[in-house]
C-alpha cells in the first residue's frame, strides 16, 4: 500500500471516531434531565391573619403564647378569619377553644366562645370532666398568682385526733376561673395580679367528690405547679408503664394520647407532713392516754409527796392507818413515815393509837 492511501485511511478514521463521540456526547446530554435550581416558594402578600402557634384541643384557654398573626395569601382569606388591624388580640385572651385547630391553622370567629356566652364554661372542660369550686384567701392562693389555665396542687391541712398533718391530695388540677374571671387581666401589657376568694378547677367525677369531702375534713390550699412538671411527670408514667401507647398509633393519635394524658389530673400519688417533721416537739403519732393515777390525800399543810400504800393498807378520814388482816394469821405492821414493817403479833388483838399513826392488830 502506497503512503498516500495510509494516509487517507488514518485520517478517515480520526474522523469517523470523532463523529462517534461527538454523536454519543450529544445522545447522552439529550437522555440526562436538566438539573436546575428549585424557585423558592414566594412569600405571601396578602394580608395578616390570626393563626394557632401550636396545637388547641377542644376546652383550651387561649393565651398571648397560643396564638399569633401570619401572612396568608389573598385569594384564601374567608370572612371569618382574625385579620390583623381589623381584630383586637386583646379581646380574645381568655377565650375557649370550640373546635380542635392544629398548629398553623386559621383561628376562625365561631371556634372561639368568649367569657359571658352560654356554654362558656362547659366548653371550656374537657371530655367526661366537671367543674368544682374551693373557697380560697390570699394565704391559700400563692397571694394571687395563680391564673386561667395554671395547674395547680390541691393539700389540705387538718387535725387528725391531735396529729397535725399537711397532705398533697390532687395533683395537676386545671385552673378554669378565679372568682369569676376566666382570663387575665393586664394593666399596661403586664399581667396584673389580684386576689380572690374562690377558684373553679377542672376535675374528674371521683375528684369532685373527694374535694367536696376534703372541704368539710380540713383547710384546702393551692401549690401552683411548674409548667416542665407536666412533661416530667409524662416521661415517668411512660418509662412506668401506666400509660400505654399502641404500636400502631399514628403520629396524630399519639400526640391527642399524650396531650390527653399530659391535661389529666391524679389523686394516685400523694405525700404528706406531719408536726414531727417540722418540730421537734410534735408527735408523728397520737400517743395513748393513760388514766392518771391516785394520789392519797393528804393532811392539811403536808408538803410531802403522794405515798403509794401497800396493798391491804388504807388510810383513814382521821388520818390514822388501817392494815387488814392477813391471811396467814395475826399481824401487825407499823407505819413509820414512808416506810411499813409487818410483825407478828399472836393470837390476841387490839388498837394501839397516837397522833401520828394507828397500828390495827388483825386475826384470823
Amino acid at each position: 500500500m502506497d503512503r498516500k492511501k495510509l494516509v487517507l485511511l488514518l485520517a478517515a478514521l480520526v474522523i469517523a471516531a470523532g463523529t462517534a463521540f461527538i454523536a454519543r456526547s450529544m445522545f447522552v446530554g439529550s437522555s440526562a434531565p436538566q438539573a436546575s435550581a428549585a424557585a423558592a416558594p414566594a412569600e405571601p402578600t396578602g394580608p395578616r391573619v390570626l393563626v394557632a402557634n401550636r396545637s388547641l384541643p377542644v376546652g383550651t384557654i387561649i393565651t398571648q403564647d397560643a396564638i399569633a398573626y401570619q401572612a396568608w395569601p389573598t385569594e384564601l382569606v374567608q370572612d371569618a378569619y382574625f385579620i390583623d388591624g381589623e381584630a383586637d388580640v386583646a379581646q380574645l385572651l381568655g377565650t375557649v377553644v370550640r373546635y380542635p385547630i392544629t398548629a398553623g391553622e386559621p383561628v376562625t370567629q365561631g371556634g372561639l366562645v368568649a367569657p359571658g356566652d352560654r356554654g362558656f364554661l362547659a366548653a371550656a372542660l374537657g371530655p367526661g370532666m366537671r367543674a368544682v369550686t374551693v373557697p380560697v384567701n390570699a394565704n391559700t392562693a400563692v397571694a394571687g398568682f395563680v391564673f386561667p389555665g395554671d395547674r395547680i396542687d390541691l393539700m389540705m391541712t387538718h387535725d387528725a385526733g391531735g396529729l397535725k398533718a399537711t397532705e398533697t391530695i390532687l395533683r395537676n388540677l386545671r385552673v378554669l376561673a378565679t372568682d369569676q374571671s376566666t382570663s387575665q387581666a393586664t394593666v399596661d401589657g403586664q399581667t396584673a395580679v389580684r386576689t380572690f376568694s374562690t377558684v373553679t378547677l377542672e376535675v374528674t367525677p371521683k375528684i369532685a367528690e373527694k374535694i367536696a369531702v376534703a372541704q368539710t375534713v380540713g383547710t384546702l390550699s393551692l401549690s401552683l405547679r411548674s409548667i416542665a412538671d407536666n412533661a416530667s411527670d409524662l416521661e415517668r408514667a411512660l418509662a412506668s408503664g401506666e400509660i400505654a401507647i399502641p404500636d400502631n398509633a399514628t403520629p396524630e393519635e399519639e400526640e391527642r394520647l399524650l396531650a390527653r394524658a399530659r391535661a389529666m389530673p391524679s389523686d394516685t400519688v400523694s405525700s404528706y407532713v406531719t408536726g414531727a417533721d417540722v418540730s421537734r416537739f410534735a408527735t408523728r403519732t397520737r400517743q395513748s392516754q393513760q388514766p392518771p393515777q391516785q394520789s392519797q390525800p393528804q393532811q392539811s399543810g403536808d408538803s410531802a409527796p403522794p405515798v403509794r400504800l401497800p396493798p391491804g393498807v388504807s388510810l383513814q378520814p382521821d388520818g390514822s392507818v388501817k392494815i387488814e388482816a392477813a391471811q396467814s394469821g395475826p399481824t401487825v405492821r407499823v407505819m413509820r413515815g414512808q416506810d411499813s414493817t409487818s410483825v407478828a403479833a399472836g393470837k390476841t388483838g387490839g388498837v394501839r393509837t397516837d397522833t401520828a399513826r394507828t397500828t390495827q392488830i388483825g386475826r384470823d
